[in-house]
């Protein structure tokens, strides 16, 4: 353990995926400190599971961050602290312009400030805008079609330009449907609003809602819905460690796919669901949505290759089951 760093920031450690990389980070023996401004993440959980410093407050806030990194012997950041709703970013681009990039630029500027020089970023499959290949790899070409995936690949562009200036080495990773819970069902997703299909479905077998929506069902597709991967958080949060050590180990800075390769449709998610769940609920056909693509799958075998990234999860029943655990214990009023 002597060549274990005293201690990692991770900056939205209270939300979904950042609560889980907390989790890995603790089970390979890393101390934790948690940058937070509790807009979509969760005090208690952090208090009675994950236990570690939760400080409360916006990677904005350049005073704070000083004293931060003053005052902590920090190694490494591993940062998760974005607005992540897509449609939210088309109608509020200042907001996500204003956290996602100017509040990045903060951070890493109090990062260099301090001498901090490793960086692990989560970024989006959203930089890629309508893939033209299947899967999508990491050298598809760049072209975002909303403000939230320009503001993470506006970020993958400081990261390469800080890089080159200040030797400041990161980590991008760039995944596609975060999904399921923590497999003990600690953790979990708990979003508000509520915006993605698996906990949407969860909710309406837990009759939360009255019906989950298909929104197309003429998509040029085997069963006519659209197709997403779908990468259990725990998976993700593994990964994250495994790149976190590759930069404490000397890797240069490097760009990451998380994907399974094959993805799933909408029907079989629901389907899936009423197979694990024992329900059956109202599933309504509706139009499509604009700018959904058929199809977003994306290859991970450099992952596999150089981190040795292995997802251990990879069956869509065994991520809705692990995801209805923590369902029935969050939502369910004693289902």
């Amino acid at each position: 353990m002597n060549d274990r760093p005293t201690t990692i920031l991770v900056t939205g450690g209270a939300g979904y995926i950042g609560s889980h990389a907390v989790l890995a980070l603790q089970k390979e023996g890393y101390e934790v400190i948690i940058l937070d401004n509790l807009v979509y993440g969760h005090r208690e959980l952090v208090e009675e599971v994950l236990k570690v410093e939760l400080i409360v407050g916006d990677t904005g806030d350049r005073e704070l961050l000083d004293n931060l990194f003053a005052t902590h012997n920090i190694t490494a950041v591993m940062h998760f602290a974005a607005y992540a709703y897509v449609g939210e970013s088309v109608t509020a681009p200042d907001k996500y312009y204003r956290n996602n990039v100017i509040g990045t630029l903060t951070l890493l500027e109090a990062m260099l400030k301090a001498k901090v020089n490793k960086f692990v970023f989560s970024s989006t499959c959203a930089v890629y805008g309508v893939p033209k290949t299947f899967p999508i790899p990491e050298d598809h070409p760049k072209d975002p079609i909303n403000p939230y995936g320009q503001s993470k690949l506006m970020v993958e562009q400081m990261l390469a330009d800080l890089d080159r200036a200040y030797d400041l080495r990161s980590v991008r990773f760039r995944y596609f449907n975060a999904a399921g819970a923590d497999p003990q069902g600690r953790l979990g997703e708990d979003h508000d609003p509520e915006t993605h299909l698996i906990p949407l479905t969860l909710y309406t077998a837990l009759g939360k809602r009255e019906a989950i929506y298909m929104f197309g069902t003429d998509y040029p597709t085997p069963d006519g819905t659209c197709i997403r991967d779908y990468i259990h958080v725990s998976d993700l949060a593994s990964a994250h460690v495994l790149g976190l050590n590759y930069l404490l180990k000397g890797g240069k800075t490097e760009v990451f796919n998380l994907g399974n390769g094959t993805g799933f449709s909408v029907k079989e998610v629901i389907e899936a669901a009423k197979k694990v769940t024992g329900k059956d609920f109202t599933v309504l056909k509706r139009d499509r949505r604009p700018g959904d693509p058929p199809k977003l799958v994306g290859a991970g075998e450099k992952a596999r290759e150089i981190l040795g990234w292995t997802p251990q999860y990879a069956g869509i029943e065994e991520i809705i089951a692990h995801a209805w655990q923590w369902h029935q214990k969050r939502h369910g009023d004693g289902v």
